[in-house]
């Protein structure tokens, strides 16, 4: 079983294959986390705890005279409010009195089969093959009724614990909660650690950055009403001398698409703290008696096997347990080409259809009509919110369109932002109200477009009835989602002033809403994400789309670095990867080497391409359908780092079976007469002969792993290599 409570201990034992995590009811019913890592015995951790007299740490009054015990010092679970513990806090409530505090004891604990479910947030679930058992554990504060529920669920097979949180005001009055994190762990010693997190900007998301633990607050998070370019939710906590292949590592990524934080605190007595949830910049959420409000679910693993071993354990759960759309196992996805570079907005129907058979000579399946083919959209000034076809750009209408582009042999998709207005548009004349915009106060502008109240129920059902119109009108096998600004001037007019540090969390919520209502009732289309490129990849917007743009940034040096740190967590079948014009000094196969790190298809002018160009394209576009399987569904290994000075970046996939791999270099940096270099396999099996790319010369997986293969030194700037590897028998 993987949980296990026992009686004499007050234990509750969480085991996954390889890895085990404790907690305690212990003394005075103070929830102690005792241990998260290698599998262990069911036996009682809380001999690490020493117990001193802490100078300026208070001790609970029901402590009496035992000055030894401070909830500063100790373990936690979940840390409390104004208990005497003056490190970060997992909550922070103004009660019905007006008073800040919150004196969580442990109440109740149930065990049960299966994986737990929220009702207002996504979350992973449990597949047929999984074995999967929950705990709840019930912390309540005698004082307010304040019920704050810690629900937990054991992958055992995966080596997945996640972890989730839900408040409830069992109370007389209404309580106003400024804060609710969704996790916290306290290790014993944190000068161990190091912090990894994927930071960046617009073009250059989730580049990774490692730092030492220092006695401070180390704070990542967004405040942008989007997870954001700029940070990701997901951060892991390592061994100092962690690598790929060697060292402990612990990884927590949080299913949120909004505001969030992650503290990492290491404090006075060198313990380390990590909290995750919700951010509290602007959060005030009003709980009435007999209310409930639940915090997002952070999903957490454990290796000793380092980075690499942390993101398979990440890569092979969020393919089976994050996302059920068919496109995920069953139906593999197609070639496209985006009209975007192509032809921006500039385009017709006649267009379009001119591009699409350029294409088709490029072996791309599926063409997708990017912005502007709706409302008054000739810029991005205009005619975002009326979702209707534009007559004098689709002459021949969207349905006859759609029909020219199957008679060719090819999908047809399109490009929606729904969650945004133009001022100048329909929609925003006819409801000015349903924007974000702060009463007597100018709008914060950003490419020319407004924020939709997505907190409102009937901006909710608009959207929901418009774009569900388009998509029954037409044969559409795929939807590119878009937003292209972070949100400001947050207000709600449909809320009471008293109430406006809910709209945050409540856009999230609409927009999850609206999502389940158009994704999950069109389970026959395509769905990729997209947020001005990456700006919102996160963990649950992949619970609704199987893949998401990586970014708008399609420059294939670039690219490297964004999918070496996206992969640190999401998988290569949910990055989306393009070639496209951009990069005109890399070969156009080195552009597709880099693209096959992902879903593959092309941003460029179909129509500008040589016949020689095309042929090209079509042998790329072939080589990408023949590694599919591998690609997608095999093992990822990032063989070296992008960010390190090197001449070469090189990573590969290995099939599940280590009998077949692909392993692709790209050369960034020649250098005159420089030595030769040689790239080392991973995940082979030592003993297996395989041939490269078909050759009749064998080489063991020992000697690819160990000596490695020399690449080519008289070659083209920016070249490129492939090797396919297959074990002989």
């Amino acid at each position: 079983m993987g949980i296990i409570y026992n009686e004499a201990s007050k234990t509750i034992t969480l085991h996954t294959k390889h890895s085990s995590y404790q907690m305690k009811i212990g003394n005075l019913d103070y929830l102690l986390h005792l241990y998260y890592g290698p599998s262990i015995r069911d036996e009682d951790m809380s001999y690490q705890i020493m117990q001193y007299d802490r100078g300026f740490s208070g001790n609970p009054y029901e402590s009496r005279d035992e000055r030894t015990f401070s909830l500063d010092a100790q373990p936690q679970e979940f840390s409390t409010q104004q208990q005497g513990d003056f490190r970060t806090a997992s909550i922070e409530v103004v009660n019905g009195d007006g008073s800040y505090s919150y004196h969580g004891k442990a109440v109740d604990y149930k065990i049960s089969k299966g994986k737990y479910q929220l009702d207002t947030l996504p979350c992973v679930f449990a597949t047929e093959n999984d074995t999967v058992d929950t705990v709840e554990v019930t912390l309540s504060d005698e004082i307010s009724n304040v019920q704050v529920v810690l629900l937990y669920s054991v992958f055992e097979e995966a080596d997945i614990i996640t972890r989730a949180v839900k408040v409830i005001n069992s109370g007389n009055t209404p309580i106003h909660l400024r804060k609710i994190m969704s996790v916290c762990i306290d290790f014993f010693n944190g000068l161990d650690f190091d912090l990894v997190s994927l930071p960046g900007r617009y073009g250059q998301e989730r580049q990774v950055e490692r730092q030492r633990m220092t006695h401070h607050i180390h704070t990542i998070g967004s405040v942008r009403g989007s997870s954001s370019h700029q940070q990701n939710p997901f951060v892991i906590l390592c061994d100092k001398n962690a690598t790929e292949d060697y060292g402990k590592c612990y990884g927590f990524s949080l299913m949120y698409s909004g505001n969030f934080l992650a503290e990492a605190e290491l404090d006075q007595y060198d313990q380390l703290r990590l909290v995750m949830g919700i951010h509290p910049k602007q959060f005030v959420y009003e709980l009435k008696p007999q209310e409930v409000f639940e915090g997002p679910e952070v999903v957490m693993a454990f290796t000793e096997h380092g980075f690499t071993g942390l993101s398979h354990l990440y890569h092979d759960f969020y393919r089976t347990n994050l996302c059920q759309s068919k496109f995920v196992q069953e139906v593999q996805r197609p070639v496209l080409i985006n009209s975007w570079e192509a032809a921006f907005m500039d385009f017709d129907d006649v267009k379009l259809v001119k591009i699409a058979k350029a294409a088709k000579n490029m072996g791309v399946d599926l063409l997708v009509m990017d912005d502007g083919w709706f409302g008054k959209r000739d810029d991005d000034n205009s005619g975002l919110g009326d979702w209707y076809v534009n007559q004098n750009k689709i002459k021949c209408g969207l349905h006859k369109l759609v029909e020219q582009i199957n008679e060719l042999g090819m999908k047809f998709g399109i490009w929606f932002e729904p969650e945004m207005v133009s001022e100048d548009s329909d929609l925003y004349r006819a409801h000015p109200e349903w924007t974000m915009q702060i009463p007597g106060r100018h709008a914060v502008r950003s490419r020319n477009q407004m924020a939709l109240d997505m907190s409102r129920r009937d901006v909710q059902d608009y959207l929901i009835e418009q774009i569900n119109a388009i998509l029954d009108d037409a044969n559409i096998f795929y939807v590119k989602w878009d937003i292209n600004r972070s949100l400001a001037d947050i207000w709600s007019n449909q809320l009471p002033p008293e109430r406006q540090g809910e709209v945050y969390h409540r856009y999230i919520l609409g927009l999850y809403r609206v999502m389940d209502n158009i994704i999950k009732t069109h389970p026959d289309i395509l769905f990729e994400g997209c947020s001005g490129g990456g700006g919102r990849y996160d963990a649950a917007m992949l619970h609704y789309y199987p893949q998401y743009w990586v970014s708008d940034n399609n420059h294939p040096i670039d690219r490297l670095k964004l999918h070496y740190g996206t992969s640190f967590v999401y998988p290569v079948c949910t990055m989306g990867a393009h070639i496209s014009d951009s990069g005109k000094f890399v070969p156009i196969k080195t552009k597709a080497v880099v693209a096959m790190c992902g879903t593959f298809g092309y941003e460029l002018d179909a129509t500008h391409l040589s016949e020689e160009e095309q042929e090209i394209c079509r042998e790329q576009s072939d080589l990408f359908r023949k590694y599919y399987p591998l690609i997608m569904k095999g093992d990822y290994y990032r063989l070296t780092n992008p960010f390190e000075t090197g001449n070469m970046t090189a990573w590969q996939h290995v099939s599940k079976d280590k009998s077949e791999s692909l392993l692709s270099v790209v050369v960034t940096n020649l250098t005159c007469n420089g030595p030769q270099e040689y790239i080392r396999a991973k995940g082979l099996i030592p003993d297996a002969m395989y041939s490269i790319n078909g050759s009749s010369e064998l080489r063991s997986g020992s000697a690819l792993m160990n000596a490695g293969l020399p690449i080519n030194r008289e070659v083209d700037d920016y070249s490129s290599f492939q090797f396919h590897l297959k074990m002989i028998h």
